[in-house]
């Protein structure tokens, strides 16, 4: 049977939202969820699609479907952006899903007012939802819903308008922008500028982009950002582009600084210098020159490849493992001990080995992995090693396939002396040479991704925090599954969702290359469920590492195959 699969693109915005917060408006943000079966209703995460599965799975020999599905998914989730202090938001992040064509596919929109960083909804107040397909959408092209706070029940006020548009354009615009002498808006300051880029269609203008606020500046950089070609301008360089620049307030009143318009192809004129216009004062002060200058300092069209593109292009995914022998984990004689095995002879550290590398090994060729302990004596001479090999080969420290480093382990488990600390920068520091190695190639031919396997906290928290500063300028990622109930609270620091990690001395990391997960959150989960969230943030990181680096697929795909009619033509 032929799919019809389709990535979409949706723009949301909203009217007349209730105001929660106390003496200001809310603070909404638009969260997409899809209907996965059973009354169940699941936040959209992008797949990798039936198209490229299937040629994955040709590719790579990829046996599971659930295999290449997880690692494929965006760590985004289907959310938009907060808009600080307004009622009648207009979101400038799209949220982008599958299409297909031979299902009904139920959506559910939510605007959450949103008071704190954490991820999680449950802790911020609803202003109401709508449900439709994603065919009423497709089939409308643009749809307004009431919002309701259950089925049945309106939310009071309020409405949610959602746009499609089919993506069929990987290009993204890539662009640096800075601002000089601005106009001071504030009394007792200067002003907080950000800029918004509008695209024009149907006769209208449309957001396509936010930048973010620079406080108290008159001459602000922003910093560099890309956004869809399809979405800036609809692939049409000459479409035209209004870019307004205003002036921050908390209370959502944004004061208008200036506006000028232009096109892609202007903008691509590099160094491009545009007056800010005020009208207001245009038509007031006849000695009105402008409200300030705007440089697009970088302007130019790239194509953005995807973690299939690189994966499907010849990068290997080096996997590497490292595993928590410290004394914390007790006696592996004892029921009590995290390194006991039961009677089916597993136990966490196994379970967690299993969920991670059965997903893992299918995107490397030779399936032999490199396989460590941490933190025991080991014969003969029963010095403490925080590197040594599981299989005891440190000439060949390679263990064939996941089942090979759990031989390895249960071999290993009895003939070493648990003991301490829990030191992670040996392994990431080893890791990281074969990286850096991977990295003068300077072709994306090569990843790697070290899982650790821990029941406690990291001791050489400085040693470990330069390692992972290090890595981060490395093809590597680093993903850490606590086992056991210990305080984690120094793998949360390590993850650096809050913000880029840095070395005492204040060196920041290159990108964020740490995903922590305790396994207690998933001991009653399917196993694959561990596995989607400790690998989700991989493809991104891969992505992101590659791209800064300016490197395309190693081997970019052939194209299909022509066809007898197509033959003859040529």
């Amino acid at each position: 049977m032929a799919h019809c699969v389709t990535l979409v693109q949706l723009s949301i915005s909203c009217d007349h939202l209730i105001d929660k917060d106390i003496g200001s408006k809310s603070d909404p943000l638009c969260v997409l969820l899809q209907d996965v079966g059973g009354g169940n209703w699941a936040e959209v995460r992008r797949t990798v699609g039936l198209r490229l599965w299937r040629e994955a799975r040709t590719i790579l020999g990829v046996e599971e479907c659930m295999t290449v599905t997880l690692i494929g998914l965006c760590p985004q989730l289907g959310r938009t952006e907060r808009v600080r202090n307004c009622s009648s938001p207009e979101f400038s992040k799209t949220l982008q899903l599958e299409y297909h064509f031979e299902t009904v596919q139920k959506l559910r929109f939510g605007i959450y007012d949103i008071d704190n960083k954490t991820p999680e909804l449950g802790d911020d107040d609803f202003l109401g939802g709508a449900e439709c397909s994603l065919g009423q959408i497709v089939s409308s092209q643009i749809i307004t819903l009431p919002l309701m706070l259950k089925p049945g029940k309106p939310a009071g006020r309020g409405t949610i308008t959602v746009s499609a548009q089919e993506m069929k354009d990987n290009r993204v615009v890539t662009m640096e922008v800075e601002a000089r002498n601005l106009d001071k808006k504030d009394f007792l300051g200067k002003s907080d500028p950000f800029l918004e880029f509008f695209r024009q269609s149907d006769g209208k203008w449309h957001l396509v982009y936010r930048s973010e606020v620079i406080k108290n500046n008159l001459n602000p950089t922003w910093k560099r950002f890309s956004v869809p070609l399809q979405h800036f301008c609809g692939g049409d360089p000459s479409t035209p582009i209004q870019v307004r620049c205003s002036d921050y307030d908390s209370d959502g009143s944004h004061d208008l600084i200036g506006t000028f318009y232009t096109s892609l192809a202007q903008l691509q004129a590099v160094p491009a210098n545009f007056e800010c216009i005020h009208p207001e004062k245009q038509q007031k002060k006849k000695s009105y020159k402008n409200s300030g200058t705007v440089c697009v300092k970088i302007c130019q069209v790239e194509t953005q490849y995807s973690f299939l593109d690189y994966v499907m292009g010849g990068c290997q995914i080096n996997f590497t493992v490292g595993i928590d022998f410290t004394g914390s984990n007790g006696d592996p004689s004892s029921p009590d001990s995290l390194h006991y095995l039961s009677p089916t002879g597993v136990n966490e550290y196994l379970t967690a080995l299993w969920s991670v590398g059965s997903v893992i090994q299918d995107y490397d060729s030779d399936k032999l992995f490199p396989a460590f302990g941490f933190g025991a004596q080991v014969p003969p001479d029963w010095q403490v090693s925080h590197e040594f090999a599981l299989n005891f080969n440190p000439n060949n420290p390679y263990c064939t396939g996941i089942q090979g480093i759990v031989d390895a382990y249960r071999q290993a488990l009895p003939q070493v002396r648990l003991y301490g600390p829990t030191n992670f920068a040996p392994i990431i520091n080893h890791v990281a040479r074969f990286a850096t190695q991977a990295a003068h190639q300077r072709t994306a031919s090569q990843y790697f991704v070290l899982l650790l396997l821990t029941d406690g906290a990291v001791t050489d928290v400085e040693a470990t925090r330069e390692a992972v500063v290090r890595a981060s300028h490395l093809p590597m990622s680093v993903i850490i599954v606590g086992v056991g109930g210990a305080d984690f609270e120094a793998m949360e620091q390590l993850d650096a969702d809050g913000g880029p990690l840095h070395t005492r001395s204040g060196e920041a990391a290159a990108r964020d290359i740490v995903q922590f997960v305790p396994y207690r959150r998933f001991q009653n989960a399917p196993r694959e469920a561990l596995a989607q969230t400790v690998l989700a943030e991989v493809p991104i990181q891969l992505v992101s590492y590659f791209k800064a680096q300016g490197w395309a697929p190693f081997k970019p795909l052939p194209p299909p195959a022509k066809g007898p009619a197509q033959a003859a033509q040529t």
